[in-house]
């Protein structure tokens, strides 16, 4: 972060939030914070609970007990609140999602036309500008199928944008790729941090986690273990697990 911002409110707060798929906890008393402006970076083993955590955020999944607050205000579990505070937080999901039937044009601005109400010239100017930022606005009058998964994600990143979000949360965005799209997608979300965006991103790309984000928060077996700057967590962890983690992605590069 290149301000403090200890003073200042989270614009994403988890208080104490549990979640269970029926026996089995699957988030274990989270209590994190994400500032304005801030790029937190999640990580650990399959099945740490990295990307339930992820979808908690904006109620996609559904929490046991806790506390979710967006800029202020605790979100409900449903309703039209819900609705006007999800719109807040963009997600970007590991398969795209987009809609397979419509233009990517169309995609861009299905949700500006129908949750912002945005006039459709408007909405398509904007959605040609947030292709252009992230390099496909020449497939604008494609569909899906037609692109690359590189482009799909960027595509959906742009539609992200579109809801003007306060935040974007990214679950594996780059798992579903092929090895040589996958710094396509990275590079736009490197751009989106660098113009302040504040971001949660589930990833297993460490040497991207460690360049972009302000923050590694590191999860095993449903809890955060670890939380540290991106330098001392991947030069000196200070939990056995974080550093075990570490050495196997280590043995696994050589």
């Amino acid at each position: 972060m290149s301000e403090n911002r200890s003073a200042l409110a989270p614009l994403i707060e988890l208080r104490h939030v549990d979640k269970h798929y029926g026996s089995l906890r699957v988030l274990k008393d989270i209590t994190l914070s994400v500032h304005k402006g801030e790029v937190v970076a999640i990580i650990g083993p399959s099945g740490s609970g990295k990307s339930t955590l992820c979808r908690t955020i904006n109620r996609l999944e559904t929490i046991d007990s806790g506390e979710i607050v967006i800029d202020g205000e605790v979100l409900p579990q449903e309703g039209k609140k819900l609705a006007e505070l999800r719109a807040q937080v963009g997600m970007v999901f590991q398969s795209f999602n987009l809609f397979a039937h419509k233009t990517i044009l169309d995609n861009v601005i299905v949700g500006p036309r129908e949750v912002l109400h945005t006039p459709k010239k408007a909405a398509e100017e904007e959605a040609m500008r947030l292709l252009k930022r992230v390099g496909v606005e020449e497939q604008a009058r494609k569909v899906p199928a037609q692109l690359s998964g590189g482009q799909q994600q960027r595509v959906a990143i742009a539609r992200s944008l579109a809801m003007h979000p306060k935040a974007i949360l990214f679950d594996e965005p780059t798992s579903a790729l092929d090895p040589e799209m996958i710094g396509e997608v990275l590079d736009v979300i490197t751009e989106l941090a660098k113009d302040g965006m504040t971001m949660v991103i589930v990833t297993h790309e460490m040497n991207f986690a460690r360049r972009v984000a302000d923050r590694i928060i590191f999860m095993e077996d449903g809890a955060i273990l670890e939380e540290n700057t991106p330098e001392a967590f991947f030069t000196e962890p200070k939990t056995q697990r974080a550093r075990d983690f570490l050495n196997t992605l280590k043995d696994r590069d050589k």
